[in-house]
């Protein structure tokens, strides 16, 4: 099986549309779309269907994913056995619209003499961790839940606090306000449909809602945010939660609004980890460029999940 058309197939999942998996891959349009129907041949079965927002997995697309994921996985490892100094620093983050890969674009530009290879492995935590005692990466990004300690060999660094926002129609009744209570969200429908699979952001999220009162729907399919994004703008009453660095797209009439939120204003703790006796010489540069992070805008207090 051709890796690099399961790799195109896996940016395009996390991606959503095949001109940002392009752009993530360094790569044409026309060549993700032909590695994807490649790998459509082969196997097969329809891998995606096309929308006017881009690409949704197919339900063999959902299916495959995991595995594809586990093959890219397996083939990193294989490499990573008889290659050390001479390959990509390889680092693990949860999404490519995600504030981890801003860090990484702008590490990029910073030290461009360090070769990148950003791959998305692992859903959680636990399987970033694993992946990372065996060298499957170098680093990886994640939110680690303050009372489970790391495992033997393993270190981190917290290198952002990301405040969240409300992401909302022009329509709803948060739509204008500047800022918004985290309290006064309690009574109001919020639809985060990525929970229901599970991975780091559900505990986070769980502890958000617990101390605050909050009801986060994640019931129904999960089609993606462009999907998600059609729904809250269409209605007066859904609302959603998104990172204040992730990266969204919509068309100009839904005129989404980003709200911020305030008293105490959520934060999700993105950390830096990797093994301690990890040789490869970029890991040193990504540690201190990240590893100094600059002070939140805005200021007042803040909310993430205690130990």
């Amino acid at each position: 099986m051709d890796l690099d058309a399961v790799r195109t197939f896996v940016a395009a999942a996390d991606a959503g549309r095949f001109q940002d998996a392009a752009v993530d891959l360094s790569v044409t349009q026309q060549a993700v779309s032909k590695r994807v129907a490649a790998l459509e041949g082969r196997l097969g079965v329809r891998l995606f269907t096309r929308t006017p927002r881009g690409v949704v997995p197919t339900a063999a697309g959902r299916a495959f994913l995991p595995r594809a994921r586990d093959l890219l996985r397996a083939a990193d490892l294989a490499v990573a056995s008889v290659r050390t100094d001479r390959r990509p620093l390889r680092v693990d983050v949860v999404g490519r619209h995600l504030a981890p890969a801003a860090l990484l674009r702008d590490f990029h530009r910073t030290h461009p003499e360090v070769e990148l290879d950003v791959v998305t492995h692992f859903r959680d935590a636990g399987a970033a961790l694993s992946g990372l005692r065996a060298g499957a990466v170098d680093a990886s990004f994640r939110a680690l839940l303050p009372a489970a300690p790391l495992p033997a060999g393993l270190t981190s660094v917290r290198v952002l606090d990301e405040p969240l926002q409300l992401v909302t129609g022009p329509a709803h009744v948060f739509a204008d306000a500047g800022s918004v209570a985290l309290a006064d969200l309690a009574r109001h429908r919020i639809r985060m449909p990525a929970l229901a699979g599970g991975g780091e952001w559900t505990a986070y999220y769980g502890d958000l809602a617990a101390g605050f009162g909050l009801t986060l729907e994640a019931t129904g399919p999960n089609f993606g945010v462009g999907p998600l994004l059609d729904v809250v703008a269409g209605s007066p009453a859904t609302a959603t939660l998104v990172g204040e660095r992730t990266r969204l797209a919509w068309p100009a009439h839904h005129d989404l609004r980003r709200v911020d939120l305030r008293d105490p204003t959520p934060v999700y703790p993105h950390s830096l980890v990797w093994r301690r006796d990890d040789p490869h010489p970029g890991l040193a540069a990504l540690r201190d460029h990240v590893g100094r992070p600059g002070p939140r805008a805005g200021g007042g207090p803040t909310w993430s999940p205690a130990g």
